[in-house]
């Protein structure tokens, strides 16, 4: 606990320092950047061994707050997470020296360094807290800390846009938390989570309103469909490094949070497992779908997010769904492959996003229509996006095909073996799961195609420059991390097999117990590997041969040339328009050339979110329109505001009066 608390100390210390280092970019840069480096490296210290060996440390502080209480405890689950937020928060510190350097002229650097301290630290908390009131002052924390983030360049109207829509959301979903917590505190008896041990006896009905509570409360930060309204908006506003950290771990507190209240109740019912594993697939088919749609580049990876939550909530269903049919190794190694998939995002899609930054650094622009033939100007990073692209498909020997085939595994033998109808649900699932996966080739061919290769669309794409060292290191990082889970798998599992039995309320299968084809998959993965390098290698010794003066085919045009070359759009035409429903499709304005010598025309595209725009939007406005029907209490004038503060004491009083006389209320 101690590396803990001190990594803890330093981000606080840190954050304040570079907040004071004022208008000194470099100073507050030097001590923002470096405390969070050092701390991650502490709070790692501190996580590792709880997870390695499954022991736990306790820490409770005296603490004058009415309920709560200083409490602080690590165990598997808690180490779990912390494990990818430190390590994540890590590279996103060095990568971000770097990134901001551009903004030093125009913005103080002190104030994003000091959120983004905060943010790790109130992460940790969160993970570690042990008490109601300590874990809602962390979770308001670590949302108003990410809100600063998402609106650091607000002088942007969609910054503002992002970041209140993002501020909205995450409170609806806090609303749902103190109702939840309310509730667990009245029938336990204490705010202590210690206390939440005797809520396993709960009967069905209020057991179902906690899970459920917990699920939307926490599912809107996850970013689970249908509540990941504020998700595609933020990620694209907020620097790089942030969308990176955002996505890759702060969703995930929301998953930490199920899982944590999940472990309090008596053990789950079929019917929890295969919500979690419908609405988990209807968003991965939204993400996906929603991803193909979008130009800006950042926007497109925060809907693949979208998508990679609905795998690991698809996963964590179906392992409560194998262990109500009385399926545990089924179960264990189901929930394992989602937790696996959990890391394996954090890596892959934080290598994403730096990537993504590292293109916006380079040419200025997030628009894909407007880059082209970067991998020539940017080699390092666009062959690192390549691998990113790889891993995130879920194609061999990257990290994302074994977790998705963990899954994949999980259905096809649920299936199996419930039988009937009770195993039609699962088998359906494979076939979604599969789409979902053409999908996402189909999203990121498109990405790392448009962007990479070809020629320069416009002057800033022919004028990119590479990254930096700083920049380029975390990501290689990353990548080599994605490269090592892909061809080692047994050893994360070895870790995440413990966790999966605490979810479960069973014990973890001994390591001896994995599946000899788990086992074969590292080897076959390493041969696939060896493949691709050898053929690699053949087609660059091929393509050195080739007369690199020579002209391209343009399909019988004398002089082809970019105009000619796909847009981002054209590349996804065909599954925008055959395979999409029509409520997902993008409203097009204009119309195409039909004449012989047609006069100049304009075809655009706009690919809104349906689910805001018809749904949450004119929720919103509603109440909107509601709270100003309550603006004649604000008069604006001091002494009517004394006289509410002197009405509500006097009501507390008389409550807390009257209570004391024993009156039922």
């Amino acid at each position: 606990m101690k590396p803990l608390l001190l990594a803890l100390g330093i981000l606080l210390t840190g954050g304040l320092g570079a907040l004071l280092a004022g208008r000194r970019a470099k100073l507050a840069t030097t001590i923002g950047s470096g405390s969070a480096i050092l701390a991650c490296l502490l709070g790692l210290a501190a996580a590792g061994p709880a997870l390695g060996s499954g022991t736990s440390e306790h820490l409770s502080l005296f603490w004058q707050v009415p309920g709560g209480s200083f409490t602080l405890h690590i165990d598997r689950l808690s180490a779990f997470f912390l494990v990818p937020i430190f390590t994540l928060s890590l590279l996103c510190a060095l990568y971000g020296n770097e990134y901001l350097k551009s903004t030093a002229a125009t913005r103080r650097q002190g104030p994003p360094w000091f959120f983004f301290n905060l943010l790790v630290a109130t992460m940790a908390l969160v993970t570690t807290a042990a008490n109601a009131v300590l874990f809602l002052t962390a979770w308001e924390l670590m949302s108003l800390t990410s809100f600063f983030l998402v609106t650091f360049e607000q002088q942007h109207e969609y910054v503002r846009r992002a970041g209140w829509l993002y501020l909205l959301s995450t409170h609806l979903g806090t609303g749902l938390l103190f109702a939840l917590f309310l509730l667990l505190s009245a029938w336990a008896g204490s705010p202590d989570f210690a206390a939440f041990g005797s809520l396993v006896d709960l009967s069905a009905g209020p057991a179902a309103v906690i899970s459920l509570l917990a699920l939307f409360g926490f599912g809107a930060k996850a970013g689970l469909f249908p509540l990941h309204v504020w998700l595609p908006d933020a990620h694209p506003a907020a620097p790089s490094h942030v969308s990176a950290l955002m996505s890759g771990v702060m969703i995930k507190t929301g998953i930490y949070g199920i899982l944590r209240i999940c472990g309090f109740l008596p053990p789950a019912p079929a019917w929890w497992g295969g919500l979690l594993m419908g609405l988990g697939i209807a968003g991965a088919l939204f993400g996906i779908s929603m991803a193909a749609m979008q130009q800006d580049i950042k926007r497109c990876l925060a809907y693949s997010t979208v998508e990679n939550v609905g795998l690991i909530f698809m996963a964590l269903g179906l392992g409560w769904y194998a262990a109500a049919r009385q399926l545990p190794e089924i179960a264990l190694l189901a929930l394992a492959g989602g937790l696996l998939h959990l890391w394996n995002h954090a890596l892959f899609k934080g290598l994403m996003f730096l990537g993504a930054g590292s293109l916006l650094d380079g040419t200025g622009t997030r628009d894909l229509d407007q880059m082209g033939g970067l991998l020539r100007r940017m080699p390092a990073t666009g062959t690192l996006l390549l691998g990113g692209s790889i891993a995130i498909c879920a194609l061999p020997p990257l990290n994302g095909f074994v977790s998705e085939w963990l899954i994949y595994r999980g259905l096809l033998q649920t299936g199996n073996a419930s039988g009937g109808l009770q195993g039609l649900f699962p088998l359906l699932l494979v076939g979604l799961l599969a789409l979902t996966g053409g999908l996402a080739v189909v999203v990121f061919t498109r990405l790392t195609g448009i962007a990479l290769l070809g020629q320069p669309r416009q002057p800033k794409a022919a004028l990119a420059h590479e990254a930096g060292w700083p920049m380029l290191l975390p990501m290689a990082v990353l990548f080599g991390l994605c490269l090592a889970f892909g061809l080692f798998p047994e050893t994360p599992l070895r870790l995440i097999l413990g966790v999966a039995g605490d979810c479960l309320h069973q014990s973890a299968l001994p390591p001896q117990a994995l599946p000899d084809s788990i086992g074969r998959l590292g080897t076959s993965l390493f041969a696939a590997l060896a493949i691709i390098l050898l053929i690699a290698f053949g087609l660059h010794r091929r393509l050195r041969r080739v007369d690199g003066k020579r002209p391209t085919w343009g399909c019988g045009y004398a002089f082809p040339g970019v105009r000619m070359a796909y847009t981002a759009e054209g590349y996804a035409e065909l599954v925008q328009h055959q395979l999409l429903p029509q409520g997902l499709r993008p409203k097009e304005t204009g119309a195409a050339p039909q004449a012989i010598f047609p006069a100049v025309e304009t075809i655009s595209q706009e690919s809104a979110d349906p689910v805001f725009q018809r749904l949450l939007a004119p929720f919103f406005s509603e109440i909107a329109r509601r709270c100003n029907q309550l603006h004649w209490l604000q008069h604006g004038r001091l002494h009517i505001y004394l006289l509410y503060i002197f009405l509500t004491c006097f009501l507390l009083l008389a409550w807390s009066t009257l209570t004391e006389w024993g009156l039922p209320w």
